[in-house]
């Protein structure tokens, strides 16, 4: 069966995935439940037909949530047949929604690969641990992974004002008028966060009722379905002190103890909310582990909907909230994992045993660019962490994300750019 084709988002992933369509490598698009991946392969079927004048006839589509699809994987030499069938020497494409609910799906996929038929694949996943445990690894030489997470901020304005987006894209002179606009938008980013229910809601209420459907879809089927955590009032709490401390280090027997359960079981559920793409661990940069603290990691949310919903906060305006520092920093989390996964660089945090940090480390190769993020800033001052590390490593360049001030200074060698959170694309 063929998706039909709408008008949707477009994604800023999907040229990449499109270009490897040509490729044979199987195509595995990975993401939480809820955030665009079925619209995903539906505009890459419209791409298809309409750009690369495939027949509907050689592209194929199956939804593994739907037990009549799943009947077809229950054999996998079966499924060759009908695929050798299809194709009669042409190239046909087979998308396949939830693929991990495949019987022994590694072993499926790869013998489908293995046949060496004109087919193209394109899998998709909700849940990293299950894409793991089942696909991931035994397709190793066989597969090309995509990420595929909640809206970008960038994505929202390109969709919601095209103009605006245009001109933080092309670096032009942002008028006040126009600047207003633009924060107003960020500002609601950073409440509701960016999956696509959420953003293209009418109204806050819609918004909080779609985030409530998206987080209790997950409890249901990942956290008792897949992982079957029978404890859900222990996880839920420690999901709500996690939102507490965003951007604060994790100190596992704290947590232990508020949520009243050993450490091996808190271990166990922070693994499982960052395989399942709720919350993020970014490890410690470090040169030099006898100087600097190198254990410790720090928990951010993958999208600060879900943080907000967790402690039933949605209080606007932002500008009044006691909170918009920790909402900044994890709004600006996310749109640096969604450049990680296009530009393949390391992200990480320093923090020295003096208690000096900075907020992100951008690791590529041999250089390093330390990202600090302040809600208010008036001037272009530095903090002394900031300008501590700066002075150690001496980077090409250094960020400042604000909301207030914006320019650019030196120190010695290094360019510091003092910018909006919505211009980092501009700069890493």
């Amino acid at each position: 069966m063929l998706l039909s084709a709408q008008n949707y988002v477009k994604r800023d992933l999907f040229d990449k995935v499109a270009k490897h369509l040509d490729n044979k490598e199987i195509s595995l698009i990975i993401g939480p439940r809820q955030v665009g991946k079925t619209v995903l392969i539906k505009q890459l079927q419209k791409y298809l037909i309409e750009d690369k004048k495939v027949g509907r006839e050689l592209i194929y589509y199956f939804n593994l949530d739907i037990i009549k699809d799943r009947e077809l994987f229950e054999n996998q030499t079966e499924f060759i047949e009908f695929l050798k069938q299809k194709s009669c020497k042409k190239k046909i494409y087979v998308f396949v929604d939830e693929a991990q609910k495949t019987k022994e799906a590694s072993v499926f996929f790869k013998g489908v690969y293995d046949s060496d038929l004109p087919v193209k694949l394109i899998l998709t996943g909700s849940s990293n641990l299950e894409i793991r445990s089942k696909i991931h690894e035994s397709l190793t030489g066989r597969k090309r992974v995509f990420h595929l997470l909640p809206f970008s901020f960038l994505e929202i304005l390109k969709y919601k004002n095209p103009e605006l987006y245009n001109l933080v894209i092309n670096k032009k002179k942002i008028f006040n008028y126009d600047l207003q606009k633009i924060l107003n938008l960020f500002f609601d980013y950073s409440i509701f966060g960016g999956y696509p229910q959420a953003v293209l809601a009418q109204d806050d209420e819609e918004k909080i009722e779609f985030l409530k459907e998206i987080f209790n879809s997950y409890i249901e089927k990942d956290i008792i379905g897949f992982l079957r955590i029978e404890n859900e009032s222990n996880f839920n709490k420690l999901v709500k002190l996690l939102a507490t401390q965003i951007s604060n280090l994790i100190n596992v027997a704290e947590l232990s103890s508020l949520v009243n359960t050993d450490r091996y079981t808190i271990d166990r559920y922070l693994l499982n909310l960052e395989k399942t793409f709720v919350v993020y661990n970014l490890k410690p940069f470090y040169s030099n582990p006898r100087q600097e603290l190198v254990k410790a990691s720090k928990i951010y949310f993958i999208d600060n909907g879900l943080r907000n919903l967790s402690l039933e906060n949605f209080n606007k305006p932002f500008t009044d909230r006691q909170d918009r520092g920790e909402l900044l920093e994890n709004a600006v989390l996310k749109e640096l994992l969604l450049l990680k996964h296009n530009k393949n660089f390391n992200l990480k945090f320093w923090r020295s045993k003096q208690k000096a940090e900075v907020d992100f480390i951008v690791e590529q190769g041999l250089d390093i660019l330390p990202i600090e993020v302040k809600s208010n800033l008036s001037s272009a001052k530095l903090e002394a962490s900031f300008a501590g590390f700066i002075s150690r490593y001496q980077p090409k360049k250094a960020l400042v994300v604000n909301l207030g001030y914006q320019g650019k200074r030196k120190i010695n060698k290094t360019e510091v750019f003092f910018i909006y959170p919505f211009e980092i694309v501009n700069y890493v």
